[in-house]
């Protein structure tokens, strides 16, 4: 092995991966990129097995065939049976002594805490919240769709604002500027043109997610319907908050939130000013900011937390990805 590589951090979101080889004194000795991780679209084989090429790039790069410690946080991982799963399967590929797999909420919270204790909500394609304190302790949702009591998140933000809308357009609900800023997005006159053209797929699925900032725009322009939606994720994003910190005993003492993700990390205002009002009544002494480092960071440091690595080599990897400050006051 050519360096005494210690840990190996994989932070693999639904749209990119990002790993890292840390050193024994904390230098980051190799980096990578890569795609998505979806094993619930392509399997668990399929998933590790494109994983495995960022992962053996990065090891190549270090100059390293394994390490001491495998620390994955990877998205899809919603339930503790399916971390072991996980975890088994990269276990398998013997890229390090131990393996630990934690869903990728985690590394977000751990990139924006000092020592990990908080608790962090993460609002993207979909959302999540995690909880952990220093002596073990963690909280955490299943966090897999409307079966487990989920709301929120950029694809069910699009899709309510679609739901109110197309209501709007032909007299089912009340009035709603989204009716017109939502077609308009797509250069369309008519709700009825943006359903059939969103039926029929001549807008691609996936550009679906654009209409989640026009909704945050009408809202922001003071449309009393789109501004109700923004309300409603701000009341998620703090109903689970105070679960998860009631669960660890930490609603009365200071203890930082972070949030994270594309539409909590986009800097809404009147989402911004709502999550801050809400958590002063429902958890006054949260510290709420927003997550700015990489992820893969939060992997990293969780990793070296496993092998016991002392501060400074803490240190030393948060000051290669941070650069500046991991967050930002909400």
């Amino acid at each position: 092995m050519g360096v005494s590589a210690r840990v190996l951090a994989i932070d693999a979101g639904n749209s990119k991966t990002d790993v890292a080889v840390v050193a024994a004194d904390g230098e980051i000795v190799a980096t990578a990129r890569g795609g998505g991780f979806r094993p619930p679209v392509v399997g668990v084989g399929t998933a590790v097995g494109a994983l495995a090429g960022i992962v053996e790039r990065a090891l190549a790069e270090a100059g390293a065939g394994s390490v001491e410690h495998v620390s994955a946080c990877l998205a899809n991982a919603d339930l503790p049976v399916e971390e072991e799963r996980l975890a088994a399967a990269l276990h398998a590929r013997a890229w390090g002594t131990t393996v630990e797999v934690r869903n990728d909420t985690f590394a977000v919270l751990r990139a924006g805490i000092a020592e990990p204790r908080g608790v962090a909500v993460v609002c993207g394609a979909g959302i999540n919240c995690v909880g952990m304190r220093p002596d073990g302790r963690t909280a955490r949702f299943p966090a897999i769709g409307r079966i487990s009591g989920d709301w929120g998140g950029g694809w069910a933000l699009a899709e309510e604002a679609l739901w109110h809308a197309a209501r709007a357009e032909d007299g089912r609900g009340g009035p709603t500027a989204l009716a017109r800023t939502l077609p308009a997005h797509f250069g369309l006159g008519s709700m009825y043109a943006l359903i059939e053209a969103l039926h029929l797929e001549h807008i691609e699925h996936g550009r679906r997610h654009e209409l989640t900032p026009v909704l945050f725009a009408t809202a922001a322009d003071g449309d009393p319907v789109a501004r109700a939606v923004v309300d409603r994720l701000a009341e998620e994003v703090v109903a689970m908050t105070a679960v998860a910190l009631s669960r660890l005993d930490l609603l009365d003492e200071e203890v930082p939130v972070l949030l994270g993700g594309s539409v909590l990390a986009a800097g809404h205002r009147l989402l911004d000013d709502r999550i801050r009002d809400l958590l002063a009544h429902r958890a006054p002494k949260a510290a709420p900011s927003v997550v700015r480092a990489r992820p893969v960071l939060g992997a990293a440091l969780l990793g070296l937390d496993r092998v016991g690595a002392p501060e400074e080599v803490h240190a030393r990897v948060r000051a290669y990805y941070e650069g500046g400050t991991a967050a930002g006051t909400v």
